[in-house]
Formats: C-alpha cells, structure tokens, sequence
C-alpha cells in the first residue's frame, strides 16, 4: 500500500482483500469436500490439477499454482498491474487453501455424487463470482475471461464454460482404475458442474450489477429528486407530463439506480409523498457514467 492512501482507502483496499479470500475459501471447499472425494473433474487449471492429482497423486494446489504462473504474465500485460497484483495473491492464496483443505479432507462431505455436483459447482460459482467482482481472478481460464469481457459484452460463465469442455472430456483417459461406464458417468458429472458454475457465476455477478428504472409521479417532485441526488448520489430527470384522464399537467421524475439502492429511494418517497405513484422496472443494460462502460 502507498504511503499517500487514506484510511478510508486502506480500509476499501482491505475489505477487498478480504471478500477475495473468502471467496477463494468457497472455491477451495468446492473441489476439496465436494468434487475431489468423488473424482469429479472441474474446469480450469484446477481441473487441470485434479486430472494429475488423480493420475499421480500430486496435490492439486502445486499444479494449480505452477501452472498460473505463467498465466499471471498475461494477465499482468492484458488487465494491468492492480489485476496482477490481486491474480497473484488469488493465486498465491488459492494454492495454499486448496493444499490445506485437500490434507484435512480424506472422505466426500456429501455421499451422494449428484449431490456434491450440484453443491459443488454451486460453491464454485458463488467463490468465482465474489473474487470476480472484485477484480481478482483465481487464475487459468478465469483469466481468460476476464481479458475477453474486458473488451466484449460477453458473459464470463460463457466464456469459461466453452474453455473447459475439453479438460473435463480429458477426464476419460486418466480415470484408467474406473470401467469406461462409470468414466462416462464422471464426466456427465463434470459437465453438470460446469454448467452450474456457470450459472452460479453469471448470478452473482449480474446481481451485483442489476440496475431499475424508477418513475415518479408526485407533486412533491422537487423535494424528491433532491433527497434522491444528495442521499442516494443518483441523478434524476425530470420531464413533463399530462394524466389524459384529468388532464392536468404534472412533473416525472426519472432516475437509474441499482436493485439494492431501490429500498432507499422507497423510503425516501414514502416520507415525502406517501400518496405517489411509482413504477419501477428491471433493465437489461445501464451504460454510462456511474454504470457499466460501453466495450466495442
């Protein structure tokens, strides 16, 4: 940390340390108490470290941390030094967690396999998409999404889903102690929790990014749109308009926010104007200053 950070920025560049590892402690969980008990195989450079940890023995956290090093010279070149510096502490801490949790963790926390498909790759999910939203990354083909969405509006559990469709079919020819049914079985497995992964990831991170159109009518307007700009530090337009059935002429107010900034404004509203009429909806897309930047 620089000597010129305030204690407010030390305090947000922590928390942000902090969230990562805790996200990586979920991702780390998933594949050491769900998927590795059961020899299901992930994507990714873990999945990677899971097909030499079950072919040779090696612990998944070594090959998953050799591997990213190399990864971590294109992310430092592509997303720039911060993305670096939090790649390689994700990467760093990553490796650590996985190690430790996979020599504490002998036997599968759930028996059943689909369920510790399901719960794993949910686990997974979740970890990636809070280590994702902020910033970091925890390496392999995570990096490689990061780098494509950076420049294209393309979901980052798409992107890894394609990526890892040929690691997790690689699983096939290391399962060499199972039947070729049950390594078809495995597999089918393996790509179930990819999937939900994906899906997993894709709902974390669009739900911390979700934006509301809010409209407002209430002859209060004015009093609203001030507490709305100081308060809630969104912008609001106003426009005119007419009820075609009284035909009087009133004030709209407009505004753009995030779903979890929707709350604020409805206590705002309702201690101004209980009486006003408010519409609000879901948008697919907010682009622009305080929201998400246009990528061609």
């Amino acid at each position: 940390m620089s000597k010129g950070m305030t204690s407010n920025q030390i305090f947000k560049t922590v928390r942000s340390y902090s969230i990562i590892v805790f996200g990586l402690l979920l991702y780390a969980l998933s594949w050491t108490a769900f998927l590795i008990p059961h020899k299901i195989t992930g994507g990714g450079v873990s999945g990677i470290g899971a097909l030499v940890y079950y072919a040779s023995g090696i612990p998944m956290g070594y090959t998953y941390f050799f591997i990213n090093i190399a990864l971590i010279l294109l992310a430092i070149k592509m997303l720039g030094a911060n993305f670096g510096v939090k790649t390689i502490f994700g990467v760093a801490v990553g490796s650590i967690l996985l190690s430790a949790l996979q020599m504490l963790i002998k036997a599968p926390v759930v028996d059943d396999k689909f369920m510790s498909t399901i719960i794993g790759g949910a686990l997974s999910g979740v970890g990636l998409g809070i280590v994702f939203s902020q910033g970091g990354s925890t390496g392999g083909t995570d990096i490689i999404a990061m780098i494509i969405n950076k420049y294209r509006n393309i979901s980052p559990g798409r992107i890894i889903m394609l990526c890892d469709v040929f690691i997790i079919g690689s699983s096939f020819l290391v399962l060499l102690d199972l039947d070729p049914a049950k390594r078809i079985e495995t597999i089918v497995y393996g790509y179930v929790t990819m999937a939900i992964t994906a899906y997993s990831l894709d709902a974390v991170l669009s739900g911390t990014k979700q934006s509301v159109q809010v409209f407002v009518f209430s002859k209060h307007y004015q009093a609203i749109a001030d507490r709305i700009t100081t308060e809630v530090n969104r912008g609001v337009t106003v426009v005119d308009g007419m009820g075609w059935y009284s035909k009087e002429h009133q004030k709209v107010l407009i505004s753009l926010v995030r779903k979890h900034e929707v709350s604020e404004v409805y206590k705002i509203i309702k201690e101004i104007d209980p009486e006003a009429f408010i519409s609000v909806a879901t948008v697919t897309g907010v682009y622009g200053r305080g929201f998400e930047r246009i990528r061609h």
